[in-house]
């Protein structure tokens, strides 16, 4: 095997992990994937013999573009309709998927990057890096270009942050499948009063269709406000779309996905409270944010 080829499989065993780490950072695929083709350029061209640890290396320089990255979309947000939420992503292990991440679970599911949004670049950061891939704080210091007191500062504010923003408690999968497949069954038969009684009475909805679909442009609040605006968006598609929802595994969760046909329409996320009512639904309808979902013809 050629040194070339040593450099690639070194980079390669990682790779999953930059991916992971990127898209924790940016929340969107295809920003992390263009971090990670970055990463590799820079691998490429870097004195080995300087790295003692590859993993933490090639880290620190996937999250040093990823935070470039994040600073870039930030002006650019600045000028999109409506909310903005990250990108959903197949749940996979496959690392030659490019939506492949590291250790899909919590720290990836819709809500936690939802609530990673609320962050500060270095904070966000700083949490991913300790948090999720435990890296030293004198690590983090050198990859964020702070003192280590300033980034144990950046990563206890975003732990209280995002600990206060958590769900306090787990919902048993099956429980959620149920629910969310009962919501769904109500939504499309129109049934007002069978989703309201599925619905928190401060449920909350967030919908992102980046000005290229109908969405609401800014958050709705209120079992009854929300259930007749799903229905008001369901209504039109019955009669005029070959519409199919199907349940997947997006983002380490049970997710939705409504397919137009063999295209993906909108991909949807539901959490539910102590009570097992749905307490938010998070739904993604920009069609430059589901181009890594597969078609219906492929599952």
């Amino acid at each position: 095997m050629t040194s070339e080829d040593e450099l690639a499989a070194e980079f390669a065993e990682h790779r999953s992990v930059l991916v992971g780490a990127a898209y924790r950072v940016v929340g969107s695929v295809v920003d992390a994937e263009d971090v990670v083709q970055e990463t590799w350029l820079r691998w490429s061209a870097a004195d080995r013999e300087e790295v003692r640890d590859v993993r933490a290396y090639l880290i620190r320089i996937s999250t040093r573009l990823a935070l470039n990255r994040l600073r870039q979309q930030k002006a650019r947000r600045e000028q999109y309709v409506g909310p903005w939420l990250p990108e959903p992503i197949l749940s996979t292990r496959d690392e030659d998927d490019p939506a492949a991440v590291a250790e899909v679970a919590d720290s990836v599911s819709m809500a936690m990057l939802v609530v990673l949004e609320t962050l500060s670049p270095l904070e966000r950061a700083a949490f991913v890096l300790r948090e999720v891939f435990d890296l030293p704080f004198a690590e983090i210091a050198t990859t964020l270009g702070r003192s280590e007191a300033a980034v144990r500062q950046l990563a206890h504010r975003a732990r209280e942050h995002v600990h206060a923003r958590q769900p306090r408690h787990r919902v048993d999968k099956a429980r959620h499948t149920e629910v969310t497949t009962q919501f769904l069954t109500a939504a499309w038969s129109g049934d007002l009063a069978q989703m309201v009684s599925l619905l928190a009475p401060d449920v909350e909805l967030v919908s992102d269709g980046g000005g290229k679909k109908k969405a609401a442009l800014r958050p709705l609040f209120g079992a009854d406000k929300i259930s007749r605006w799903l229905i008001s968006l369901l209504a039109p598609d019955r009669e005029a779309y070959n519409f199919e929802v199907r349940l997947a595994e997006l983002n380490g969760e049970r997710a939705f996905v409504f397919y137009d046909g063999d295209e993906v329409d909108s991909a949807g996320f539901m959490e539910l409270d102590e009570a097992g009512q749905i307490s938010q639904i998070y739904i993604v309808r920009n069609p430059d944010k589901l181009s890594t979902l597969p078609r219906l013809s492929e599952l």
